[in-house]
């Protein structure tokens, strides 16, 4: 077996967390349309899944790069992310002037809990997503490397929130003064959503380097969120813009993620 493969297989005893996740977050995405949007039962759903994907996120890094190191990663994320969402609502650096509303409930000074929590679930995977696609297209030198995967890995973050932006508005958890060219969304905002994906890739390179070359197990995590998503937006929220930008954003990635896991494998 394999250095990557090995790090990435299910530690005994521990499998049963990942698959609690998923059926977690799979059930509560399931359901969200089923339920009356900016009812109360939609709010805990957004719970159910984001705490689903975060708990994925976790245990798949932790098998990866250990406890400690995910442990500190994990407590960064939430700490740095917490601080940036109070002050971009304050000043609409860099997302926009925006605001939330208190539907999502906990909120933290202003901020909703989940609101970091959603950065950590899905920026991880975005990461890993990135290195796969830039070990493709990046020249081989290790200062190239990294950039490369800084960059993919923002940008894979940043397609994720062609989906979470326009549903979240939808919903009424969040607002932007003025509203804006993309489902009531400036689209500003995305270019804040690159420059802060570019910081946490940034210091995902120094807290957890993917030695070994990227998790399978998280570019699956990300795929799947995009094709679950577009299955949502496409049926079930009847939104063929979302479904078609979203879509193509995060599966293109997705695919190009998925043939440089191939070739690297082939390689092995």
């Amino acid at each position: 077996m394999s250095a990557a493969r090995a790090q990435d297989a299910p530690r005994p005893g521990r499998r049963s967390t990942p698959i609690a996740a998923v059926v977690l977050a799979v059930v509560a995405a399931v359901a969200t349309p089923l339920n009356e949007r900016g009812g109360d039962a939609r709010a805990v759903l957004a719970w159910g899944v984001i705490g689903g994907l975060a708990v994925l996120t976790t245990s798949i890094a932790a098998r990866r790069h250990g406890r400690v190191r995910v442990g500190v990663a994990l407590a960064a994320t939430l700490a740095g992310t917490w601080l940036l969402e109070r002050a971009a609502s304050r000043t609409g650096v860099p997302f926009g002037d925006y605001a939330y509303s208190d539907a999502l409930g906990a909120l933290v000074d202003g901020v909703p809990a989940i609101v970091p929590l959603a950065w950590w679930a899905m920026a991880l995977p975005a990461r890993d997503a990135g290195a796969a696609v830039a070990a493709r297209v990046v020249p081989s030198s290790p200062l190239a490397v990294r950039a490369g995967r800084i960059v993919a890995g923002a940008a894979a973050l940043t397609a994720w929130d062609a989906f979470l932006d326009p549903q979240m508005v939808g919903e009424g958890y969040w607002t932007w003064a003025g509203g804006g060219a993309y489902r009531d969304v400036p689209l500003g905002n995305y270019v804040g959503w690159f420059l802060t994906g570019i910081v946490l890739m940034a210091a995902y390179e120094a807290l957890l380097p993917p030695r070994g070359g990227p998790s399978r197990a998280l570019v699956a995590q990300y795929a799947a969120v995009a094709a679950f998503q577009t299955v949502g937006f496409a049926v079930f929220f009847d939104d063929a813009l979302v479904a078609a930008v979203g879509g193509v954003a995060m599966g293109s990635i997705s695919i190009a993620a998925a043939v440089g896991l191939a070739r690297r494998r082939r390689a092995a």
